[in-house]
Parts: C-alpha cells; sequence; structure tokens
C-alpha cells in the first residue's frame, strides 16, 4: 500500500485527479489530491509546498500516522513543487507527470525562454498539421472524455495567478529521492521528443528512462486506468 500525493498543475485543482484517485483507493492505496492557492498572488512555489505539507500532515492525523509509502507526484507546472516537498518528507518516490523541471535558481517563469518549450510546441503542432496558435481546449482536452471535457468547461477556467512564476526554485540540487518521470506521448504543450531533451539535460543521473503513456497534457483525465497501472508498476519495481 502506499500513500500518493497528487499535486496538480497550473489552476491549482485537486479536481484534475478526480478521475484518479477512486481507482488508487480500489487497488488499495490512499491518494491525497491538494488544492493549491492557484488564485492567490502572493502564494508562490514554496507557499505552494507548504501547503502540500500540511495536507500530508492533516492526512497523518486521520490515519493515525500510518507510515505507508508516500509518493508525491508533480503534475506540470508544479514540477517545481514536488520536489520541493520531497525534500521536506521521507517520500519513497518522486514521480513527475507530463511536468517542468527546474534548474537551481530557475524560475518557472524563465523556464520556458531557457527551455525552448514555445518553439518545440509550434514545431510540433506544424508536422502534425496542426494550426500552431495555442488553444487551450484543444490542445489540452483533445484526449479527454466528452462529459469530462463539459465538466471542466462548465466550472470555467482556473484562476492561475503569476504567483509561482516569479520566485527562483529554492534547492540547490535536486532531492535524494528515486525519481521517476511519466510522459503522455500525445502532449501538444510539451512534445515526447522535446520532454525526452529537457530530461536528459537537467535529470542525467536520475531519470534513467521517460515512460510513455498514451494521451495528451491531461492524463489523469483522459487515461487514469493507465495511469494507475503505472504508478504501481514503479511501487513493484521499487
Amino acid at each position: 500500500m502506499a500513500t500518493f500525493v497528487l499535486i496538480p498543475g497550473a489552476g491549482g485543482s485537486g479536481w484534475y485527479f478526480h478521475r484518479l484517485v477512486p481507482i488508487l483507493i480500489e487497488r488499495g492505496h490512499r491518494a491525497i489530491a491538494v488544492d493549491l492557492p492557484a488564485a492567490d498572488p502572493t502564494a508562490g512555489i514554496i507557499e505552494y509546498a507548504d501547503t502540500v505539507l500540511t495536507a500530508i500532515g492533516s492526512h497523518r492525523d486521520d490515519s493515525g500516522g500510518d507510515d505507508a509509502d508516500l509518493v508525491v507526484l508533480g503534475q506540470s507546472l508544479d514540477g517545481f513543487t514536488a520536489p520541493l516537498v520531497c525534500a521536506k518528507v521521507p517520500a519513497t518516490m518522486l514521480v513527475l507527470l507530463n511536468a517542468m523541471v527546474p534548474r537551481p535558481g530557475e524560475t518557472a517563469g524563465d523556464w520556458w525562454g531557457n527551455t525552448g518549450s514555445a518553439k518545440a510546441r509550434v514545431e510540433k503542432a506544424e508536422q502534425d498539421g496542426r494550426d500552431p496558435e495555442f488553444d487551450p481546449v484543444r490542445d489540452f482536452f483533445h484526449d479527454v472524455p466528452a462529459d469530462i471535457t463539459e465538466e471542466a468547461m462548465t466550472a470555467g477556467e482556473p484562476a492561475q495567478s503569476d504567483g509561482p512564476f516569479g520566485a527562483p526554485w529554492p534547492l540547490a540540487a535536486w532531492p535524494d529521492v528515486p525519481t521517476r518521470f511519466i510522459q503522455g506521448r500525445d502532449d501538444r504543450l510539451f512534445p515526447l521528443e522535446f520532454q525526452r531533451r529537457v530530461v536528459a539535460e537537467r535529470l542525467a543521473g536520475i531519470v534513467e528512462t521517460i515512460d510513455e503513456l498514451p494521451g495528451g497534457h491531461l492524463l489523469a483525465l483522459s487515461r487514469p486506468v493507465e495511469l494507475a497501472d503505472q504508478l504501481e508498476r514503479y511501487l513493484r519495481a521499487n
């Protein structure tokens, strides 16, 4: 059994994991889908990490301090946050999901230009014969079931302040915890080949390989069973 701490990307809504959580629970695990203070302009990656740590502490209090293996997962933007959490708690594993990989001292705002992500996204769209102009519905929800997409559209676009984009990533090095990287091979925001390059450059000697899954940027919404399967494969291998 493991306790999965699930950190969403931009927008900060734990709803992003609402299809994954019951699958993990049915398989005998625990799952904490964290809501981040994304609308708060004063909240940056430090405050995001503190929010996650508070959620972990509350869960431990509720579960009587059970020491189930702790797996921290960071989606997209919160590839910046998840390692900060792992530097504070004894995690068994850190999983990055379609994630941004920071370097020491780098801000999330600078990451885009430093990695060339926009150029990679446009080139991949043109290669696939798609309109390179970014459209959040078309590029994020292209493989998400229609009813889930409708639910998201009804709720409206989640607020995301500039708070987490300005502060330098504070760690001097990657935390000493086994790290895995899951990438949707159909991700239109961070194309697979782009992520292979970034991970090879920034996590050399830490992540041996990217593990591909079918699907796009929102894998927890589009492919929750496949994602749960991959997470359990990591547990068995660990």
